[in-house]
């Protein structure tokens, strides 16, 4: 929990919770419950976070679609360029029957960036896409002159 003070609190939950927490605890090998609800909750404050306001963060958005869908790639392409302050990086890799997954790295304001991703994920011809951000900064490869 990178060093900082750790709090005890307790938590009720139902039976069925439990028995559901405790094969996840298992099946995903964390060592511990606590270290299982500390994962999830951080998800789900991240998240929160992230619809909140203008922070900026570090993410990547996710997009699985047809490459045959004329004029696709070239749209993506361009994005990335128009977005070029908040587009890192991006990989993409061909698969069978004409699809494609590409992920894109990306930092900056929250809001921002989901607007992106949704201008990213609407195309026609994208099968499925998302955005998942964390509450992090990635350090400046280099600075600018002057900086």
């Amino acid at each position: 929990m990178n060093g900082s003070p750790v709090s005890r609190i307790s938590v009720s939950l139902p039976e069925d919770n439990l028995i559901a927490l405790d094969a996840m605890v298992a099946a995903r090998g964390f060592a511990s419950r606590s270290q299982a609800v500390n994962d999830m909750l951080h998800q789900a404050l991240t998240e929160h976070k992230s619809r909140q306001g203008e922070d900026v963060m570090v993410g990547i958005i996710t997009l699985f679609y047809d490459n045959s869908v004329a004029g696709l790639q070239k749209q993506l392409a361009d994005l990335q360029f128009q977005y070029i302050d908040e587009v890192i990086s991006s990989l993409h890799v061909h698969l069978a029957h004409s699809q494609t997954m590409e992920v894109v790295l990306v930092q900056g304001p929250a809001g921002k960036l989901q607007a992106i991703a949704d201008c990213m994920t609407t195309r026609r011809g994208i099968i499925s896409g998302r955005m998942q951000l964390i509450a992090a900064l990635m350090p400046p490869v280099h600075p600018l002159p002057g900086e």
